[in-house]
Parts: structure tokens; C-alpha cells; sequence
């Protein structure tokens, strides 16, 4: 006798599975209690955007980093051409070669969103992205959030979804279950959306009714006039400290350039930002607007095709470079390569004095660092300064720096010595 769930279509099933380990249980177990503690779903309205490939062992594996228009993951894709053509070239496939090339090229005059390469079938894929929303505003990290990164150094923290394959059958917990059961059913369109917006997103929950999560995202929010709003809704971090030093970046440099701010309260910016680095903090308060790293949760909605593309409401300003290339031309605003630059305006020379200024913070700060690493280890192996060694090749420590050893400090170490924390 068959069994019903051999009947049911992989897009249209759920699977629950126990999650192993410690650390799966604290996460499941937080996961629950922030359904409770922010019960209320929130859609972000501009959608993310990956460029995919179908495996042959089911789902579609996602190549990397998102981003905020289809045009960019266009983009993102034809350079995987050119890098699998230039693969070819290497190990004298003349043929492969010719190929990748050609659908590179395709992807500098086209808008293409699917498309088949020597076998391969490509896509450009949507995610949609929410927020959890409670009593007191926007859901913050979780304990359990994967935070890896030192302060200013979240950029060299890769995206989470490199490698994840897009798959409805691949089990997860309960709540996130629950939770991808929610999103598939919501619609998520901020109130006053055009009617094409609103209507294609209906339309989706019937072409593309299954759903897999993908990892959560960060973003920062800001309250305004007592409403929550993305401060940047095309922008998101893969860990909480990107989005922290996001917002550092926003109070060092941007809000300063933005607001036109004067030196002096440029410095108060300043000194929140360092308050947010020194405690790794997930809120501040700036002339009355309040800052919060927030949690995205993200949703590819799939189907009996595969997962959904772009919609055609969806925000996609640029065309194909040879396109926009054209048009410049045609404007009479393209300049070939040989042309002089022009001369940068004081605006924008006054950005640039200020992102050097925290370039070189930055720096200081990663050497102070560094420094500060390297005298720790001193202090571990015993390698402090005023070591001699002995007959024999053997090391000899003076009286003064067994004292130093034993009040947990080397010679000519004070504490406190070398700069706070970034």
C-alpha cells in the first residue's frame, strides 16, 4: 500500500527533524521564545538576489553573496562565466571556452534570468526578507547567532550562503519549521505598495507555494517619530558585528558627510561609535533617533520548477553594461578610457578626507591590536624581554622578571598599556 507522502510534491513539504548537538537544542530553544517574545511578522521591501545553479542531486546551490537588484546577480553571474572560460583556456578546451564566453557575453546585452550553459542550467533567484517585530521594536541577534568576528573586521567573514542548496526536503527544527510555514503563507507588502507589487506577490504564494529559509541576515533599524524603519533597506550583514560596524562606519563617516555636521558634533557621533565598538554594542541613541541591529530571517519561495526569480515589479534601475554603455554614448556622457578623469567636486573630496581618516583609525587600531596579541603570548610562553640563555643554550630569567611573572605581568609591562579595544 502506498503511502500519501509519495504523492506530495518536494516544493509543498515541511520536514521536521531533530536537531543535534548543544548548541542545535540552545538555538532551537531561542528560536521559540523569540516567536513569543516578537510574535509579529514584518516584510523588508527590497528583496534579495542570488545567482544559483541546479545540482543534479536536487536543489539549487547558491554561489555566494546577495544582492539588492537582479542586474547585480546578472552581473555576478556573467563574471562566472568569464572565470569558467578563462578555467577552459587554461586546459586548452577551446570549445568550453567559446561557450562560457558566449553566455557571458549574453549576460552584458540581456536581461537573463535562466538560462542553460554545456548542461548547466543557471538562475537568477529571489529571497524575500523579514523581520521579527515585538512590544519594544525589531527582534535583536540571538545568543546563539554565529558572531565570529573581531570589531572592524566583519568583512573578512564570508557569506553563509556560499554553498547552501536551496533544497525543500532537507530537514530542519521545529521552530524554524513553524516559522517557514508562516513566512510561505504571508504576504509581506508594506502598506501603500502599487497594485502590481501587491498583486504579484499574491500571485506567488500559488506558483511558488513551498519555501526554504536560508540563514539570517543582520540590518540595522531606526526609530523615528515612535515607528521602527530600515535605516538602509537594501543593506544587510552576515554577522551581528557587521551590521555594529556598519553602523560605526554610518556615525564616524557618513552622518557627519549626510547631515553636514559641524566638527563638534561630529565628535559626539564619534564618540557613540566608539561606545558601540568598546561593548560590542546592539543599540544607540543619536539626537533622539534610536539605532537597533536587527534580525532578518529570508525566505526563497519554490516551486514545481524550481526556486522564484525576479518579479517584474521588483526594483531593477540598471540595464545590461553594453546596454547602459549605448545609452551614455547616445547621451553624449561616455568617456573612453584615455579621457582625462574629471576633477572631483569639494563634496566629494570632503568624503574622501573622511573615509582616510577612518582608514587610518582603522589601521592604528589593527596594529594596536596585533601588538597587543603578540605581548599576550609573550606573557603565556615566558618570552618577555631580558631572557638570556644560559650554558648549554639554555634560557635564564633574572630576579626582576620572575617578580614580573608572578603579579601576572612581564618587565616594563604596566596595566592598561596599549589602546582600547576598537
Amino acid at each position: 500500500m502506498g503511502d500519501y507522502r509519495d504523492d506530495v510534491p518536494a516544493y509543498l513539504t515541511i520536514r521536521v527533524t531533530a536537531q543535534e548537538g548543544p548548541i542545535a537544542a540552545f538555538a532551537e530553544q531561542e528560536a521559540g521564545e523569540a516567536a513569543m517574545r516578537y510574535p509579529d511578522l514584518m516584510g523588508v521591501g527590497i528583496p534579495e538576489f542570488f545567482h544559483a545553479k541546479e545540482r543534479e542531486a536536487g536543489g539549487w546551490e547558491l554561489f555566494g553573496y546577495g544582492s539588492d537588484t537582479p542586474q547585480g546577480s546578472r552581473d555576478s553571474l556573467g563574471s562566472v562565466f568569464r572565470l569558467r572560460a578563462t578555467e577552459a583556456e587554461k586546459v586548452g578546451d577551446e570549445g568550453a571556452r567559446r561557450k562560457w564566453m558566449a553566455a557571458a557575453l549574453r549576460m552584458d546585452r540581456e536581461v537573463v534570468n535562466d538560462l542553460r550553459v554545456r548542461g548547466e542550467r543557471f538562475r537568477i533567484v529571489r529571497a524575500s526578507r523579514f523581520v521579527r517585530m515585538g512590544p519594544n521594536g525589531p527582534e535583536p541577534p540571538r545568543p546563539s547567532d554565529p558572531d565570529p568576528a573581531e570589531v572592524g573586521e566583519a568583512y573578512k567573514v564570508g557569506p553563509r550562503t556560499k554553498g547552501f542548496v536551496v533544497d525543500p526536503v532537507t530537514g530542519t527544527g521545529l521552530s524554524d519549521g513553524i516559522l517557514k510555514l508562516d513566512l510561505i503563507q504571508f504576504v509581506g507588502i508594506a502598506p501603500g505598495a502599487p497594485q502590481a507589487v501587491r498583486d504579484e506577490a499574491r500571485r506567488a504564494l500559488h506558483t511558488h507555494p513551498g519555501g526554504v529559509l536560508l540563514p539570517a541576515v543582520y540590518m540595522i533599524s531606526e526609530r523615528v517619530d515612535g515607528s521602527w524603519r530600515a535605516h538602509n533597506p537594501g543593506a544587510s550583514d552576515s554577522t551581528p558585528q557587521g551590521a555594529r560596524d556598519s553602523l560605526a562606519y554610518w556615525l564616524r563617516v557618513m552622518a557627519p558627510f549626510t547631515l553636514r555636521l559641524s566638527e563638534k558634533k561630529a565628535a559626539e557621533y564619534a564618540l557613540i561609535a566608539d561606545r558601540v565598538d568598546e561593548k560590542r554594542l546592539n543599540v544607540a541613541t543619536v539626537d533622539g533617533i534610536r539605532y537597533r541591529v536587527t534580525r532578518v530571517e529570508r525566505l526563497i519561495r519554490v516551486g514545481p520548477d524550481g526556486p522564484e526569480g525576479p518579479r517584474p515589479s521588483d526594483f531593477d534601475p540598471e540595464p545590461p553594461v553594453e546596454v547602459q554603455t549605448r545609452e551614455l554614448k547616445a547621451k553624449g556622457l561616455w568617456k573612453e578610457e584615455d579621457d582625462e578623469p574629471a576633477p572631483l567636486s569639494e563634496r566629494t573630496l570632503e568624503l574622501k578626507r573622511r573615509w582616510e581618516a577612518e582608514e587610518a583609525r582603522r589601521t592604528a587600531v589593527r596594529e594596536g591590536r596585533r601588538k597587543a596579541k603578540e605581548a599576550a603570548k609573550e606573557r603565556v610562553t615566558g618570552q618577555v624581554p631580558g631572557q638570556v640563555e644560559g650554558p648549554g643554550g639554555g634560557q635564564v630569567r633574572g630576579q626582576e622578571e620572575g617578580r614580573g611573572e608572578e603579579d601576572g605581568r612581564g618587565q616594563g609591562e604596566g596595566v592598561g598599556e596599549g589602546p582600547a579595544p576598537a
